[in-house]
């Protein structure tokens, strides 16, 4: 659960200088999970790639090789009930809970992908890639998704109405993940 600078108006972390943290401290891996977007996500593969160990040998004798930190691609989405609603008022306003979401797999990252895209193409109002449950269930396949911060729903829900009421939320959650899904 990380931001980079490619978190507009909310990260400022540095992609090379996060992963020279990250091989100092000896961490296996690192995410980038931006709000709403995977503009970074490029860069930071690539990043990740510039310093590499052998992990064993092909039948040939070749090396093989892997990144030192390992890179995790995932997003921080803004997760509306409908994404299609483009018109609020002061009664009635943009409710967005935020919702993190990491790839654990290629169909995983294409699913991000596709769900940020359509964030952008369907569910954009304001500054906000807006996605939505529907979207979700559609797309879930080779995801790991997580209770996420305070701002996300099962937390939020749990505050403004109760635990019985969080609890239901959770179960959407885990119904849907199983075990991909995580307590943050």
């Amino acid at each position: 659960h990380n931001h980079t600078q490619f978190s507009l108006l909310d990260g400022a972390s540095n992609v090379s200088r996060l992963f020279e943290k990250a091989r100092k401290d000896e961490m296996p891996a690192l995410a980038i999970t931006d709000h709403g977007n995977m503009f970074g996500v490029f860069d930071f593969v690539a990043e990740a790639w510039k310093k590499k160990k052998v992990v064993g040998k092909t039948p040939e004798g070749k090396d093989i090789e892997e990144p030192v930190v390992k890179p995790i691609v995932g997003c921080e989405f803004y997760l509306v009930e409908n994404r299609h609603k483009r018109q609020f008022s002061k009664d009635d306003k943009d409710q967005r809970c935020h919702q993190l979401l990491l790839a654990k797999n290629e169909i995983g990252y294409k699913n991000l992908v596709k769900m940020c895209s359509l964030g952008y193409m369907e569910g954009l109002y304001g500054k906000y890639p807006r996605i939505d449950k529907e979207l979700i269930l559609q797309y879930h396949e080779g995801l790991i998704a997580t209770t996420c911060c305070l701002a996300a729903e099962v937390p939020r829900t749990i505050l403004r109405k109760g635990e019985e009421e969080g609890e239901r939320v959770f179960k959407w959650w885990l119904d849907l993940f199983g075990d991909d899904y995580y307590v943050e």
